[in-house]
């Protein structure tokens, strides 16, 4: 039975310990990426694939969050009386994006513990998953392909990167086989973060899954994995391997543009990529970038 879907869930609980000091009061998803925060990027390309109704899946001192797609009637005032409706606009914005509803994780255990916090919200419906550490570029198609293969295959579909086979070892890994659409292949097997020189395959785990309500089931009996934690992956593997119940797993090849903020580097990088494409920004920024690249030569 196909559904449409309509649920997206944010797990967004994390500590953020790799950007430490500017995330000891701060949620990570708030750190700005240019001009708007992480988490915005994020809440928009699910709303732009067609999913109005957004769980994020929060912790402690995560109220900066809520506090971003909520109401500031004292900002949007002084902004009114001041005529600066290009910023009021913009924070219209972001409170009308979606229908955002927040639970709390309760305890660190886990990207599959946190998916699992989603079961009441979510019902026996397929829904998306979105990690708020990847931005997809919004020029470039991902989620809304996922939503379309979840209903033509009513399989779980996960995005997958292809990635130099050196650093493969950082990601979840799958192993699969070929389909008849090239971007579009059967996952067989997966490990998280396998041993260097020990992956299957190049092709890395992104954070983007559009998954059929039983990864709830299988979660719930999942025990801890690698770093003591409940893996999602582990639970993505048992449905693989049980496609007579489950619908099994597929993978879309996403070759498009992906920029990762969970990193500091590449988080740095991803504000420069984003921002010399802006109209408003570009034009001065590429030709200083340029000057700059040859100061350091």
């Amino acid at each position: 039975m196909a559904f449409q879907i309509t649920k997206a869930v944010i797990p967004a609980a994390g500590l953020g310990t790799r950007f430490l000091p500017a995330t000891k009061a701060m949620p990570k998803e708030m750190l700005p990426v240019v001009d708007k925060p992480a988490i915005q990027y994020v809440v928009e390309e699910a709303v732009a694939a067609g999913l109005t109704d957004v769980l994020m899946i929060t912790g402690r001192n995560k109220n900066a969050l809520e506090n971003h797609f909520d109401r500031v009637g004292e900002l949007e005032a002084t902004l009114e009386r001041k005529g600066d409706t290009e910023r009021l606009q913009k924070v219209n914005f972001s409170t009308d994006l979606a229908e955002v509803h927040y639970v709390r994780q309760g305890a660190p255990l886990g990207l599959g513990h946190a998916v699992l916090r989603a079961k009441m919200h979510v019902g026996r419906e397929p829904f998306a998953v979105l990690l708020g550490d990847d931005i997809i570029d919004s020029r470039d198609v991902l989620l809304s392909r996922m939503i379309q293969e979840q209903a033509k295959r009513n399989a779980s579909i996960i995005a997958l990167l292809e990635v130099d086979p050196s650093v493969a070892h950082m990601y979840g890994v799958a192993t699969v086989e070929e389909t008849d659409d090239p971007d579009v292949v059967r996952i067989t097997g997966m490990v998280e973060k396998p041993a260097p020189g020990t992956a299957p395959s190049n092709l890395a785990i992104i954070g983007r899954y559009v998954l059929r309500p039983e990864v709830f089931d299988v979660l719930e009996h999942t025990p801890p994995g690698k770093g003591g934690e409940i893996q999602l992956t582990d639970a993505l593997e048992k449905m693989a391997g049980a496609p007579e119940w489950t619908g099994g797993v597929f993978g879309v090849v996403f070759r498009g543009r992906r920029y990762d903020t969970g990193d500091r580097l590449d988080y740095i990088k991803a504000i420069v990529q984003l921002a010399v494409d802006r109209e408003d920004l570009g034009p001065d920024l590429r030709p200083w970038l340029k000057d700059f690249a040859n100061t350091l030569e």
